[in-house]
């Protein structure tokens, strides 16, 4: 179990991992895509910029519980790959899920993270799409999910965050060139785009939306931590600045919208602690700050059983946003 194994020990484990993987990745086809020289190249021009989108939308999306497209038809899967160091061949591969029916710049995306020992796959095989269909269907209000891998070939603990060696850049993918392949020509507002992870990818999604306060709206924590724990040294001597109990009094941070999830029975190692109780820190240091938060203690442990059970919650949070009529700044809401 994740809640007796240090994090540091299960860095063997990845390794092993990111091997196989990078084998399997070269000989899968199916529904792969190459995303190309337009993905590889995705910041140069002011229109490719993420950040150069608006932070607002004039028109708030309309909610239609039980009657969109994905309540007829499932979403469909492709995975992308997309050229970026450290990565296996033939790219660093992005599973994305989109509802039934054409793209749009006003059709939400969620970014999904992973964890320190899993991949992209591991969220697909634990059916998180099928179930997130579901709640699309509840809600009324469709998205995209998009789940980056953030492995390196190395085996090293990413953080999802770029190497202070310059051996992987894991946080521009996700923040550029993820952004590109996925939203191609129909570029998303801030408003329209959140972010969420577990483990290791509830920690990313809480630090790079503050330190891309202009790319993500809303952010969803999955027994993430909110300090740093970097086992591998990804952050060198500078860990202040990717830390997000240390990021909240920067500019343009304060409207960003957090949901944080951690299991009661969680106690999952850090290399200071555990996770159990930091949901409840990083939410007081959010509320001292009058940002919205809201909380969620699921019966269970460090595993998808018990995060699915705070999926509905979840999007209820997100389509809180998504369907509001100012969606830059949402009023502030907590639960216990």
């Amino acid at each position: 179990m994740f809640t007796t194994v240090s994090r540091r020990a299960l860095l063997l484990v990845a390794a092993s991992l990111v091997v196989a993987l990078a084998a399997a990745l070269a000989a899968f086809k199916g529904t792969e895509q190459h995303a190309g020289a337009a993905a590889q190249d995705a910041s140069p021009s002011p229109r490719a910029n993420p950040s150069s989108t608006p932070r607002h939308l004039a028109e708030p999306l309309r909610s239609r519980p039980g009657e969109v497209a994905v309540c007829e038809k499932p979403g469909s899967d492709e995975i992308l790959h997309v050229p970026d160091p450290g990565a296996p061949a033939p790219g660093r591969p992005v599973w994305v899920r989109r509802p039934p029916g054409p793209d749009s710049a006003d059709l939400p995306v969620l970014y999904l993270l992973h964890g320190s020992t899993s991949t992209h796959r591991t969220i697909m095989e634990a059916d998180v799409g099928p179930l997130l269909d579901e709640e699309m269907c509840r809600s009324g209000v469709e998205f995209v999910i998009a789940a980056p891998f953030g492995q390196e070939i190395g085996g090293a603990d990413t953080e999802w965050g770029d190497a202070v060696d310059g051996s992987f850049k894991i946080e521009t993918f996700v923040t550029e060139k993820a952004i590109a392949a996925v939203e191609g020509d129909h570029r998303r507002p801030r408003a329209m785009r959140a972010i969420g992870g577990f483990s290791m990818g509830g920690y990313g999604a809480a630090a790079l939306p503050l330190r891309h306060p202009d790319l993500y709206s809303q952010a969803v924590s999955w027994a993430g931590y909110y300090k740093v724990d970097d086992p591998s040294g990804t952050f060198g001597d500078n860990p202040d600045a990717h830390a997000p109990d240390q990021l909240l009094d920067e500019p343009g941070v304060r409207d960003i919208r957090f949901m944080l999830v951690e299991g009661t029975d969680d106690r999952t190692p850090l290399q200071e602690g555990s996770i159990h109780g930091e949901a409840r820190r990083f939410a007081q240091l959010l509320r001292e700050r009058d940002m919205t938060v809201r909380t969620s203690f699921p019966v269970g442990q460090h595993d998808f059983d018990t995060w699915e059970k705070t999926f509905p919650d979840a999007v209820d949070f997100l389509v809180e946003q998504w369907a509001a009529p100012d969606r830059g700044v949402a009023p502030t809401s907590s639960a216990d």
